[in-house]
């Protein structure tokens, strides 16, 4: 597949990985991708934050790519897959990007570096040096909350000139710039929210789709606000939204992926709600409350 911007649009699901025992899930991962692959997602993200990609081993990385790619392949549907990487030494990225260059993936997702906190200058350099570098296309993600940059909307309206540069997951964290970016910027560069509270208003203010963990629950939903928002319908858009607002909110009340692990567990999605330290398992308490949520919203869904 090219023309990754042709594709970076919609509702795009940054996978958890499954794992169990220690090891990744295959069993589990197979289960999800084709659950996933065959209803309204239009893109994967794996190995990112919600995959727990900053606990993957090389290997692992490779085969959870691979046994997305096969089993998307199996089933005859078309979705792109790009692969979440991050890091703050420009050099070890760009062997990552070497490293990963004959992967079946359609692109990269690349955070700010974290903990350097590099200038504007900074960030325009690093990106620019991944892109001419990367044999895939890149999207951007900027999320100051955990890396302590801002890409400011100076500094992404120059990358968004590179050929290579596609698109942005934007969790800013500043509607006042997102809007701005959106009403600047070149019309083929996507903008993807990566806030799961303001997927609603994001998408009301022009993004071009999401980036949402909260769709692995009530995918359809999620997918049903972006179309009725295409097609104009604000108030059936708002409606759909307002059966999954208080989902975001659940989904994130302990760090995530661990609620939406524990839930695809109860759900029967995944074989076990186990996460890689530092991340633990959620509260009794949270567990408590995913539990009666889901069998409230199976009594509504009955």
């Amino acid at each position: 597949m090219t023309g990754l911007e042709d594709y970076l649009r919609g509702l795009w699901l940054p996978l958890v990985t499954p794992f169990h025992g220690g090891a990744l899930d295959e069993r589990s991962l197979r289960r999800l991708t084709r659950h996933y692959g065959a209803g309204a997602v239009d893109g994967f993200i794996l190995g990112a934050t919600s995959g727990e990609g900053m606990t993957l081993r090389e290997a692992e990385l490779e085969r959870l790519v691979a046994v997305v790619r096969d089993e998307m392949a199996a089933s005859g549907r078309i979705v792109p897959i790009c692969l979440g990487l991050s890091g703050a030494d420009t050099s070890r990225l760009k062997e990552r990007l070497d490293e990963t260059a004959d992967w079946p993936i359609d692109g990269y997702l690349i955070a700010s570096p974290y903990y350097v906190r590099p200038s504007q200058r900074g960030l325009l350099a690093h990106f620019e040096a991944l892109a001419d570098h990367a044999a895939w296309p890149l999207a951007l993600y900027n999320i100051p909350y955990r890396t302590s940059v801002n890409i400011t909307n100076q500094t992404l309206l120059r990358l968004a000139e590179h050929r290579n540069i596609v698109g942005l997951k934007d969790c800013g964290a500043s509607r006042e710039q997102s809007i701005a970016l959106l009403r600047d910027r070149p019309k083929a560069f996507r903008v993807l929210t990566g806030e799961d509270s303001n997927y609603f208003e994001a998408l009301s203010d022009g993004a071009d789709g999401g980036i949402v963990l909260s769709a692995h629950v009530e995918t359809a939903t999620f997918a049903a606000v972006h179309a009725e928002l295409k097609r104009g319908n604000h108030d059936a858009a708002l409606a759909r939204w307002n059966e999954v607002a208080e989902l975001t909110r659940l989904l994130f009340a302990e760090p995530s992926p661990a609620p939406a692990k524990y839930w695809l567990w109860r759900s029967g999605l995944i074989d076990s709600p186990e996460v890689r330290l530092p991340m633990v398992e959620v509260s009794s308490e949270l567990a408590a409350a995913i539990d009666r949520e889901i069998e409230r919203r199976t009594k509504v869904a009955a």
